[in-house]
């Protein structure tokens, strides 16, 4: 009898059943855990504090980057919340035996940029963080979702989770992306297309032409903001790209290891013929650079499109949901996005806060100067980005500009480490949230790619960066 042909989300969740328990929840085995600073040192003392320890401290790691002060003469105690933090989460981790990635090493960054970069993240792992963004790392085809802090503990204990099953969708984007289209731009107009809501209670796969022509680091990106779809897991199927990035990673498998995992990878992707619960397609040649006009991802237009005006919408919660963002933002219904003043340009974050991030941003700024009215920052998304864009000389095109560089981190995404935008100020930003007070009490947030966010920089306004590349 022919097996039932099977998506990539049942195959690796399939594989990862420790028990079937009642009401439709499983017990899955979990490859990877990691931890961050706002609740690793917590959750390892409170693990300790029950007599318990660290189940496989082995496949756990942590790193500190949502409170680490991000100024280049940065220390651990360089912020009240850094300094407490930080000192728990090191001195916990070295008891627990837990791998911990101190400031300034190699390993150092935002815990969604170093888990890819340093191979920790593999296709067809299971991969948990206390952080809902953790759903990044599906787009190296693993199944990867975040959790809240009483699973935290679960999982240091038992190296287990229970977890209700998802249903499933496949967003299939074909087509070629035009000249200066980013990952962030399809993410942002899918998001706008099908809802912010859509995704709820389902996994998610991304597939079709364009997905597949994307490098690692956009399939990143579109994962990223999986949950701002209302996921919580979002997958791309491995390729020869995927294999081609983890080589010669750190920890990926090495030698005849490598080989047998290549193999593995390869029978991941969704079979022929497999079903999904729900189905979207999109013409991704048709998707212009995206800006957010309000606060929530599907808040968002091409750069040369107007506000839309609430009073066209059937749906009164949505109508009056847009009404208050434009109250919120101090935009009107049917204003012009491009030439609206910006203070503040952030380039950064687990979204676009990689090499190929730096590098778009930098191709718009070369050989120009920051607008007078603007304060712009970019933030590594980790140390060994930082260096190797330092060796690139992306730093100096950045500092000549009047850019600040400064050391990797979380940063202004969730401005816990106190940089914020001040209140009633404008930002562009590459983050993947541009929720009412997100970025600071009262701050302005408008979500877009690095090229797009370079641009608003040298403009000194929403700009079009296909006009200055």
């Amino acid at each position: 009898m022919q097996a039932q042909p099977r998506t990539l989300f049942d195959k690796v969740w399939s594989s990862h059943v420790v028990a079937d328990l009642s009401g439709g929840v499983s017990l899955l085995a979990i490859d990877r855990h990691l931890l961050h600073d706002l609740e690793g040192g917590g959750s390892l003392r409170r693990i300790a504090g029950r007599g318990l320890k660290v189940h496989n401290p082995e496949l756990t790691f942590g790193v500190p980057d949502h409170a680490v002060a991000t100024a280049p003469d940065r220390r651990a105690d360089s912020t009240p919340n850094s300094s407490r933090l930080l000192s728990e989460m090191k001195e916990r981790s070295k008891e627990s035996g837990v791998t911990y990635f101190d400031l300034g090493t190699e390993g150092h960054g935002i815990v969604h940029v170093i888990g890819p970069e340093l191979g920790l993240s593999q296709p067809g792992m299971t991969i948990v963080c206390g952080d809902s963004h953790t759903c990044t790392h599906g787009g190296l085809g693993a199944l990867a979702f975040g959790i809240g802090a009483t699973e935290v503990m679960h999982v240091l204990a038992t190296q287990t989770l229970r977890q209700t099953r998802p249903t499933t969708m496949r967003v299939t984007l074909d087509g070629r992306l035009a000249p200066s289209v980013a990952a962030k731009d399809v993410i942002l107009a899918t998001i706008g297309k099908i809802g912010a809501g859509a995704g709820r209670g389902h996994a998610v796969e991304f597939a079709g032409s364009a997905i597949r022509e994307m490098s690692i680091d956009e399939r990143l990106t579109v994962c990223n903001l999986s949950i701002e779809l209302g996921a919580k897991i979002g997958m791309i199927a491995p390729d020869d790209t995927t294999i081609s990035y983890l080589a010669g990673r750190p920890y990926a498998p090495q030698g005849e290891l490598f080989d047998r995992a290549c193999e593995h990878w390869r029978s991941l992707p969704s079979d022929d013929g497999a079903r999904f619960d729900v189905e979207h397609r999109i013409d991704a040649a048709a998707i212009a650079p995206q800006v957010t006009w309000g606060t929530s991802p599907q808040d968002v237009i091409a750069v040369d499109q107007r506000i839309p005006d609430p009073a066209h919408e059937s749906d009164p919660q949505r109508r009056r949901a847009m009404e208050a963002a434009l109250a919120y933002m101090g935009l009107t219904p049917g204003q012009a996005l491009e030439g609206t003043p910006v203070d503040w340009v952030f380039v950064g974050s687990c979204t676009n806060g990689r090499l190929s991030d730096i590098r778009e941003a930098a191709r718009v700024v070369a050989g120009r100067k920051v607008a007078p009215n603007v304060l712009a920052w970019v933030v590594p998304g980790s140390e060994s980005t930082q260096r190797a864009a330092e060796r690139e000389g992306l730093d100096k095109i950045f500092l000549s500009a009047g850019f600040e560089w400064r050391k990797s981190g979380c940063s202004m995404c969730a401005g816990i480490n106190g940089d914020t935008v001040p209140p009633g100020q404008r930002s562009v930003s590459t983050t993947n949230r541009n929720f009412v007070g997100r970025q600071g009490p009262n701050a302005r947030t408008h979500l877009a790619s690095p090229a797009m966010a370079a641009a608003a920089a040298i403009a000194g306004c929403i700009a079009d960066a296909r006009k200055l590349v």
